[in-house]
């Protein structure tokens, strides 16, 4: 396969979400360009709108208006779909309101932890009911919050999040440290805002206005974790180039491109600028031999979700690459640590997981064989890169998935190569 021309991923998830519910917050119109529109982001809205603001339809290509307002209690219980990210900072926007509600999701999000979020705002003073395994449905109302300052015990950029908007919309200053450093595109979009939030040392602090939020303007940019799988499929191609334009590069995101210069892949930036307070550049890749590498627990949080990408690509790189310290993939849409090693083995590769530590051998048999996503989209994206491989033969158990962050994934991919086979 060779790979060609010039592309651009779908707006970025984890920003598109922080800004649908800082423009709910805001009082007026807000209107946003470039929102993901995806499952998740979906998700979002239409919690949202079950609040109280306004949200205009979302449609790839137009710009989303919102109207802010006061949250309400909601008649029904908010549905997240299958969106953690929603789940984590819509409980935080409520927990700071004087509103009553009951959250819950689809069968995958009932089994992922909320205590991590749930814990903090109770501490915060906020009034919240969880079975004993802290997780959804989850009843949540404000129990009048107060000035806090909490040390995470997890790196988590949804946990400080939650954290974030509950100070917002309750206005009362915080202060979040963590063990390493997570994603910051809250702590971004807040000082883009206009909002008093400093960062010293790793400690996050915001001091409340006395101001309402005022509505605003914002671009997403491409999401990098969508291009992650696009310059996977480049890496491995036998020959070409391909250009994908206007991605985010906030340095928390970046850590699995020097994870691929470490390997040998060298991906260029070029037309380096910014939008909506965060980095943005084009970014160009090309075919590279690969070898392997140790990944430290430390870098787990700027590539957590490009683990799965780098795992399928060191399973053809020369020697063996460690991931250290990523049991957090076990509470993720599946147990991505089981599923990427077990379908590494069945396509025929060499993989194992050591308690929280993940080891890929690399090899060049061709993979062949069906790959369980367990509705896991990124885990559905990764196989079908190494799907591109000359020779390979990738079922995967489902596409349908990828609608969570990528819906049109299959399709570029296809253009710019060619994609793996859906089971008969």
């Amino acid at each position: 396969m060779r790979v060609h021309g010039v592309t651009r991923v779908p707006g970025d998830k984890s920003i598109s979400h922080r800004v649908l519910l800082a423009a709910a917050l805001a009082r007026g119109t807000s209107r946003i360009d470039g929102l993901l529109v995806a499952e998740d982001v979906q998700s979002t809205a239409r919690v949202l709108r079950q609040l109280g603001p306004a949200v205009s339809r979302l449609v790839p290509g137009r710009d989303v208006s919102v109207r802010g307002a006061r949250f309400r209690s909601p008649r029904q219980t908010l549905h997240c779909g299958n969106s953690g990210t929603t789940a984590r900072l819509v409980l935080g926007a409520i927990a700071g309101s004087s509103v009553r509600a009951r959250l819950t999701g689809d069968a995958s999000l009932r089994r992922r932890p909320m205590r991590r979020v749930i814990d903090p705002l109770r501490a915060m003073g906020a009034v919240l009911a969880a079975d004993e395994a802290g997780t959804l449905p989850v009843a949540v109302q404000s129990g009048g919050l107060h000035a806090f300052t909490y040390s995470s015990p997890i790196a988590s950029a949804q946990v400080k999040s939650a954290i974030l908007f509950a100070a917002l919309t309750a206005r009362v200053p915080v202060t979040v440290t963590e063990p390493r450093r997570s994603r910051d595109h809250t702590e971004r979009l807040f000082v883009h805002l206009g909002l008093d939030l400093r960062d010293s040392n790793g400690a996050v602090s915001y001091l409340p206005a006395p101001d309402s939020l005022p509505p605003f303007q914002v671009a997403i940019p491409g999401d990098l974790s969508s291009a992650a799988f696009l310059v996977g499929a480049a890496v491995l191609a036998e020959g070409g180039e391909l250009l994908i334009e206007g991605v985010g590069v906030n340095p928390t995101r970046t850590g699995f491109l020097s994870v691929l210069e470490r390997m040998g892949a060298h991906v260029e930036r070029f037309n380096l600028g910014a939008m909506g307070g965060e980095p943005v550049a084009d970014l160009l890749a090309r075919p590279a031999e690969l070898t392997g590498t140790e990944v430290v627990a430390d870098e787990i949080p700027s590539l957590i979700d490009e683990v799965p990408l780098l795992a399928v690509l060191a399973s053809r790189a020369t020697g063996e690459t460690v991931f250290r310290g990523v049991s957090e993939l076990r509470v993720k849409e599946s147990d991505r640590l089981s599923l990427i090693a077990g379908n590494l083995r069945a396509l025929g590769g060499i993989a194992e997981v050591r308690g929280d530590d993940l080891y890929v051998r690399g090899g060049e048999s061709r993979p062949r064989g069906r790959v369980e996503t367990g509705g896991d989209h990124r885990l559905a994206m990764a196989f079908a890169v190494l799907g591109t491989i000359p020779g390979a033969a990738v079922r995967l158990s489902e596409r349908r998935s990828v609608a969570i962050s990528y819906p049109r994934f299959f399709d570029t991919l296809q253009a710019i190569g060619r994609a793996p086979r859906h089971r008969d």
